[in-house]
């Protein structure tokens, strides 16, 4: 079982402060993020005007998964997250591993998104792209500040975030709408139904995000009504968004639609020329500083529960407690990350290598938190079946990623060696 954080803390715990509003901010901001940027172009590449039917059928994939993370966070509010879901489940080694593919795994995908945000404004802006590092650091360092004042003052943050970030998507959309065409859905399967299950894999991680907020759970007031009632937003909202954008870039640019991986420009600017670029601009911004700043909270929280467990030095447990502000667990999750970003500008900005050690620990995690799911909660109950019907699925996803395992396989063998030094340690002192 997880020791008591807040006994673990050297600070009395704090009221949570996060409200619906909030919550449903951030799980809106944790899903909807830089995959409308590059997604709606690239599934209409792969399956022409069926790529809505992907996008349809993602939607209803990542119901049950949505829905056990939503379970999970209300009934166990902990800031461990998965990690600690693990924990009661499948022991402490399981909790170890998944909160090593978290922390350190996941992570790769914070300078991503960061340089992603960059490389967009750059081009709106028409900055040489030498600048493009240091916007990325501009990118990160926004979200990291906020994030040194608490969770709260990051739920207001993402609030404002959320809510432009959905404004800028809807005028998007009625900029667009006039010029859908009819005969631009025609052929509606080019590449066929395979064509649909690839767009299917490329939507699968635009739908990712739903965990996020099982580590700021503590945060919540009354979580057990707020949590679950905050996804089910967050999931109509942010399918319909996905849905809508999907239907207007395959209606209005046809066979244009992927031609390019950014269809964006072109679909923010078919009303009004002069606001495509400043729309793309902005919604690259927002996207990237408000997937930072949820993230950005979740890996501290995560870091500071992982100390307080004994699976990372116990120097950066303060503030794993509900209210408390992880900021030693905040400087580490930085660390982390500039060693990241380091190594992406050595290779030139390639994104690649780092968005597979990202989604790879995403669905290692993901496969454990359904596992543990079914073994916590109450048999029977709608969480349980959700989580039934997560495993499997997750499972498919599991297989999908399988070539890109290294580095989940790297994490869990550390996490194992910390096991057998700590079992080690522990028998030497009982001696």
């Amino acid at each position: 079982m997880t020791r008591p954080l807040a006994a673990l803390a050297p600070s009395p715990p704090r009221t949570a402060s996060l409200g619906l509003t909030q919550g449903i901010a951030l799980y809106i901001g944790s899903v909807l993020g830089t995959g409308l940027l590059v997604l709606p172009g690239l599934a209409a590449q792969v399956a022409g005007p069926a790529s809505i039917v992907a996008v349809v059928a993602v939607i209803i994939l990542s119901v049950p998964l949505a829905g056990t993370f939503a379970a999970l966070a209300a009934r166990y509010p902990d800031a461990g997250g998965v990690a600690s879901y693990a924990r009661r489940a499948l022991g402490p080694t399981a909790a170890r591993v998944t909160g090593y593919w978290f922390f350190f795994g996941v992570c790769a995908g914070a300078p991503v998104v960061a340089m992603l945000g960059a490389e967009y404004v750059a081009a709106v802006v028409g900055a040489d792209r030498a600048v493009v590092p240091l916007l990325g650091l501009v990118f990160l360092a926004l979200p990291f500040g906020v994030n040194t004042f608490g969770v709260r003052v990051a739920g207001w943050l993402q609030l404002v975030l959320t809510a432009l970030l959905l404004a800028v998507v809807v005028a998007v959309v009625a900029f667009a709408a006039p010029s859908v065409e009819p005969r631009n859905f025609q052929p509606f399967l080019p590449h066929g139904w395979a064509g649909v299950g690839t767009a299917v894999s490329l939507f699968v991680w635009a739908f990712a995000g739903w965990e996020v907020g099982t580590h700021v759970s503590g945060e919540f007031r009354d979580a057990r009504r707020v949590i679950p009632i905050a996804t089910a937003v967050a999931l109509v909202v942010t399918g319909a968004c996905y849905l809508a954008l999907q239907i207007v870039t395959v209606g209005a640019l046809g066979d244009a639609a992927g031609a390019g991986r950014v269809p964006l420009l072109t679909l923010a600017g078919l009303g009004s020329p002069g606001f495509g670029s400043v729309a793309v601009g902005v919604i690259a911004a927002i996207v990237a500083l408000g997937v930072l700043n949820v993230y950005l909270a979740a890996f501290a929280k995560l870091g500071a529960s992982l100390a307080a467990n004994g699976d990372l030095p116990r120097w950066f447990a303060p503030g794993a407690e509900s209210g408390g502000i992880p900021r030693r667990a905040l400087a580490l999750t930085g660390a982390v990350v500039a060693v990241y970003v380091s190594l992406m500008v050595w290779s030139g900005l390639d994104l690649t290598p780092f968005i597979l050690v990202h989604t790879s620990s995403m669905v290692a995690i993901y496969v454990i938190g359904m596992i543990a799911a079914v073994r916590i909660l109450p048999t029977g109950s709608r969480g349980w079946w959700t989580a039934w019907v997560a495993v499997v699925l997750c499972v498919g996803m599991l297989v999908l990623a399988v070539r890109s395992m290294l580095p989940v396989v790297v994490l869990a063998i550390a996490a194992v060696v910390v096991t057998l030094v700590q079992r080690r340690r522990g028998a030497s002192t009982r001696r």
